[in-house]
């Protein structure tokens, strides 16, 4: 980025001078005017100024005009050209969700699947130098998406995430244990997982709190999410009907989610709508932020020559005028 600066700016003052002497030139000019008395004017109301009456004020234009840039040039034009070095630490996230037959729930708009998805997309949007990748666990566990920094795909893959990829049920230990293993060989100095669920640890090979163990052992924080309100909510039920939705109550293992958090120094979030999902998200947003290092680097380089060879060239143009086309008038 190129910039134009004046090292001594002050200099402009000088210019008050340019009004000072063109009214001092307007006031000679008509004290110099010759007066020439005659009994009549016929005769000369055709006659037109000449070329030269209009050009006897030029050099005096050309004066100040110079005059304007030799003071442009005393205050010393400067080109700097400002260079940035930035260099970005980011930091690698998995996000380790839920797809459980209750994540279908209503209690969030369109439901806590839709609200998950929206909001987490929004999240990986918000940070483009950070390695992201998707686990998702219901009665098992897999990788959706490994760590990326290619957030296009890794959206498109969000956006297709739906209860019944996987068998029912929710493995809370899986979920984190394969969230684990997809950051345990990472090289990364801030290593992150954020584990969002909206029930109780019913399935899976793997405790959650020797997953939480795991976490710990490679240095890996994680962020627990419990989703749903307080009380009871919508819940999908299949009947020989077809899908219905029944109130039953909310049960979330909080005292689970709590411990995994504390022990690998995250912390636990309890979402209960949309608003305080997002709000979740924002706050663990700014408790992890990456690493941004801006060096800049300044030239300057004196333009002040361009405006002193003008003016001498006007200055110039100026002389010869007045020796030749306009010598002898005033």
């Amino acid at each position: 980025m190129s910039e134009i600066v004046f090292a001594a700016p002050k200099m402009f003052y000088l210019l008050l001078l340019v009004p000072v002497l063109v009214a001092w030139y307007i006031f000679r000019q008509k004290d110099s005017r010759a007066s020439l008395h005659i009994s009549t004017s016929i005769g000369f109301e055709n006659v037109k100024p000449g070329f030269k009456v209009y050009m006897r004020h030029a050099p005096f234009i050309l004066r100040m005009v110079a005059i304007i840039l030799i003071i442009t040039a005393l205050a010393r034009p400067q080109s700097t050209n400002i260079q940035k070095n930035i260099s970005t630490e980011g930091i690698d996230i998995v996000l380790s969700m839920d797809v459980s037959g209750s994540m279908l729930a209503r209690d969030f708009k369109p439901d806590r699947l839709g609200a998950a998805k929206e909001i987490g997309i929004k999240f990986i949007s918000g940070r483009p130098n950070d390695r992201i990748g998707l686990v998702v666990f219901a009665g098992e566990s897999f990788t959706l998406c490994p760590l990326t920094t290619d957030h296009a795909t890794l959206i498109n893959m969000f956006h297709n995430v739906n209860m019944g990829i996987l068998e029912d049920g929710t493995a809370i230990g899986s979920g984190l244990a394969t969230a684990v293993t997809r950051l345990k060989d990472s090289h990364a100095k801030s290593r992150v997982i954020i584990l969002l669920t909206d029930g109780v640890n019913n399935r899976g090979e793997i405790a959650p709190l020797t997953a939480a163990e795991i976490a710990k052992s490679f240095g890996i924080r994680v962020y627990t999410v419990g989703v749903g309100t307080m009380g009871t909510a919508p819940y999908p039920v299949q009947t020989p009907f077809g899908t219905q939705y029944q109130n039953m109550k909310v049960e979330i293992d909080e005292d689970l989610l709590t411990s995994i958090s504390k022990l690998t120094g995250g912390e636990y979030f309890r979402a209960t709508n949309n608003t305080t999902l997002e709000e979740v998200y924002g706050k663990i947003d700014k408790l992890e932020k990456s690493k941004i290092e801006v060096a800049e680097y300044r030239s300057r380089e004196e333009k002040f020559r361009g405006f002193l060879l003008a003016a001498f060239a006007i200055l110039v143009v100026e002389f010869t005028l007045r020796r030749t086309l306009l010598q002898g008038i005033q």
